[in-house]
């Protein structure tokens, strides 16, 4: 079997109770994974957590952020976690125990962002939209969601019995022919949007949705950062014309 050396950094989406994020990050020590970023949670309940007694390491050294952007950062590989009920999920949808042989057939390399949605509403579509794919706990049909420590605690153990565990202590130079991280492809995006913007393509009543199917169609280009350098340039060609009349 392959194996991948790969970061890991659990991500954690608009938590709102501070038990759960002590449960998920004893939850990463258990398994030996250690970095985790929590996206806009709700002040006194992330103050509450960093104040308490006997807080675990992984809290205490957690990244609090305002978007979700931030919190996948340089990620070449975005997966969400999700109950796959009541939604259309327009993401491939992998049960977690085939999760690793997903990662392998890939070929993942780097960092990969494992994301967490908040105990009331999960991720939201905005969220899955940054996702390259969905991962799926296998429950009761009676009973799908998950508290949320507990849903750190079955991803981390099933990746660490697959031997996923980070073991390198430094991240390897990044090389152009590597796969685009999470924050090249948001610039892209972003960029791609203003020239759409610019060009009149974008219309208000469908703005949203167009832009959501755009950003999942440059996940699926698997685009290395030789790819997302390139296409930034012509974009930024095109969009220095447009501005100039030219």
């Amino acid at each position: 079997m392959k194996s991948l050396n790969l970061d890991w950094r659990f991500v954690l989406a608009r938590p709102r109770n501070p038990l759960n994020i002590g449960a998920a990050a004893r939850a990463m020590a258990n398994f030996g994974f250690r970095e985790m970023v929590v996206v806009a949670p709700y002040t006194p309940v992330w103050q509450e957590t960093r104040s308490a007694v006997g807080a675990e390491e992984i809290v205490t050294s957690a990244r609090a952020v305002e978007t979700l952007v931030e919190g996948i950062g340089d990620a070449s590989v975005v997966v969400g976690t999700t109950a796959g009920s009541r939604r259309n999920l327009d993401r491939d949808l992998i049960p977690l125990p085939d999760f690793p042989a997903w990662l392998r057939q890939r070929h993942a390399t780097g960092c990969v962002a494992l994301l967490f949605g908040s105990e009331k509403t999960g991720l939201s579509n905005e969220h899955m939209s940054y996702c390259h794919a969905l991962v799926r706990i296998p429950t009761a049909v009676d009973c799908p969601s998950m508290n949320l420590g507990q849903a750190v605690a079955v991803c981390a153990y099933e990746l660490s019995r697959a031997g996923l565990v980070p073991t390198r202590p430094l991240r390897p130079t990044v090389h152009l022919s590597e796969p685009a991280g999470a924050q090249s492809i948001e610039h892209l995006f972003e960029r791609a949007a203003r020239v759409l913007d610019q060009v009149g393509y974008l219309k208000p009543k469908s703005r949203r949705t167009t832009l959501l199917k755009l950003r999942r169609q440059l996940l699926d280009l698997e685009l290395s950062n030789y790819d997302a350098k390139a296409l930034g340039g012509m974009l930024a060609q095109i969009e220095w014309k447009i501005l100039n009349g030219k």
